[in-house]
């Protein structure tokens, strides 16, 4: 079965900066189960999987478009350290905070100067090129739950 639109894939990968450094391995985790063509990936590896079957291994390489996104400038901010409300923050340190419209996002410390903290709320990804390893191990039909959930059910996950 080649994959399309409502399969359901399962795949271990390798992800890459542009010059090779090891982002992530899911070699020593479970493999990704995930429902195609519903946005759980980035799309450039969407598109790059469209097609391909069971035990098929690629590379592929995704511009920050397909990926990410660019490094949006109005996500880098500089807050006043009371913003924090005493929480003990350090550069380089990530916490989970509330983005304009109402959602939660992950944001970056990368600068402390006296009482001015300089966040960033970009996705750590975004402006990078991906080099995504891919060994594809199954594809099969989505069930009806599936689709209805628009999520993969995996190992008895039936309830979400």
């Amino acid at each position: 079965m080649n994959i399309d639109n409502n399969c359901v894939v399962t795949l271990h990968y390798n992800l890459s900066d542009e010059h090779d450094k090891l982002i992530y391995t899911s070699e020593n985790d479970e493999a990704l189960s995930y429902l195609h063509g519903w946005g759980e990936l980035v799309d450039g590896l969407e598109k790059a999987l469209t097609g391909k079957k069971a035990n098929d291994k690629f590379q592929v390489t995704i511009s920050p478009e397909d990926g990410y996104g660019d490094e949006d400038p109005n996500l880098i901010q500089v807050m006043p350290m009371k913003t924090f409300n005493g929480i003990e923050i350090n550069e380089g340190m990530e916490l989970q905070g509330e983005d304009p419209e109402g959602g939660f996002r992950l944001l970056r410390i990368i600068k402390i100067d006296g009482d001015d903290v300089t966040i960033n709320m970009n996705h750590p990804l975004a402006g990078k090129i991906l080099k995504f390893s891919v060994h594809i191990e199954s594809v099969r039909a989505a069930t009806e739950t599936e689709i209805a959930h628009g999520h993969a059910h995996i190992d008895g996950d039936f309830q979400h």
